[in-house]
């Protein structure tokens, strides 16, 4: 399924990242079916929906962590049959909900395995690279002999996304990055996002709680059963009744229909 005519028009070049008809399959069941979405470089894009709606499953896909279907082009490559690390060189990270941090170990050497990649590759310097995730998180650079499993839940989460700037990531996807978090710490995590991308890093951000992600992307995708149902500008998206809705708390979710719904002009 190839996006619709309201999708933002640019050459094929100019997309970061290029999804088209991504599909996932658990046995039977259908997880993300025929998903097509872009990011621009420099841009946050926001996929929303309800628990079970598919975005872990399409975020994990777009990683090569679960196996698809469809196209998946990153700076221009054919990215499908790609392998993690592959994907890891070519400056695309993810941080999952899980967080997945090494917790038997300290905060620098977490920061450090981030690097990895580039440490194999013959990159050795790493200074710039703790300066800038320090400056972002100063509790970090505290906390830097601190074993990564006596950390509080916010604690975790930075360091879950300064390990991915280790990277040096041009794309970072973030999932559920206010999972289990308390509204401050929620507010400081995406003030943090924001900083990101002034600083040039783009970010396809999956995120159920839809006015927080609206609030800091530039485009958003709705989806439900693994589809995208709507998307737009998410200035517009934000306001438009059939996401306040769904996913502001007007309604419940359960109560959506998951038919197509033209994408706002």
């Amino acid at each position: 399924m190839a996006l619709d005519p309201a999708t933002p028009h640019r050459p094929q070049d100019e997309w970061l990242l290029e999804v088209d008809d991504l599909t996932v399959d658990y046995g039977l069941a259908r997880a993300v079916d025929h998903l097509s979405l872009r990011v621009a470089p420099g841009s946050i894009v926001a996929i929303v929906g309800a628990n079970g709606a598919g975005k872990t499953t399409a975020l994990s896909a777009l990683m090569g962590l679960l196996p698809s279907t469809g196209s998946i082009r990153y700076r221009s490559r054919q990215f499908l049959q790609s392998d993690v690390a592959s994907r890891v060189a070519h400056r695309l990270t993810l941080v999952p909900e899980t967080r997945d941090l090494f917790v038997e170990m300290s905060v620098e050497e977490n920061l450090r395995l981030g690097a990895f990649q580039r440490y194999i590759s013959g990159d050795r310097d790493l200074e710039a690279d703790f300066s800038r995730v320090h400056a972002l998180f100063p509790r970090l650079h505290e906390r830097s002999r601190q074993l990564a499993g006596t950390l509080s839940g916010g604690e975790r989460q930075m360091l879950a996304i300064g390990r991915a700037l280790m990277a040096r990531p041009l794309l970072l996807m973030l999932d559920e990055p206010s999972l289990g978090l308390a509204p401050l710490v929620v507010n400081e995590i995406f003030s943090i996002i924001s900083d990101l991308k002034r600083d040039g890093v783009s970010i396809l951000l999956v995120e159920q709680n839809a006015k927080a992600a609206l609030q800091v992307a530039d485009y958003a995708y709705a989806i439900e059963a693994g589809r995208v149902v709507l998307h737009g500008p998410a200035s517009e998206l934000i306001s438009d009744p059939r996401i306040v809705d769904v996913y502001l708390g007007t309604a419940e979710a359960a109560d959506y229909q998951a038919s197509p719904i033209p994408a706002v002009r």
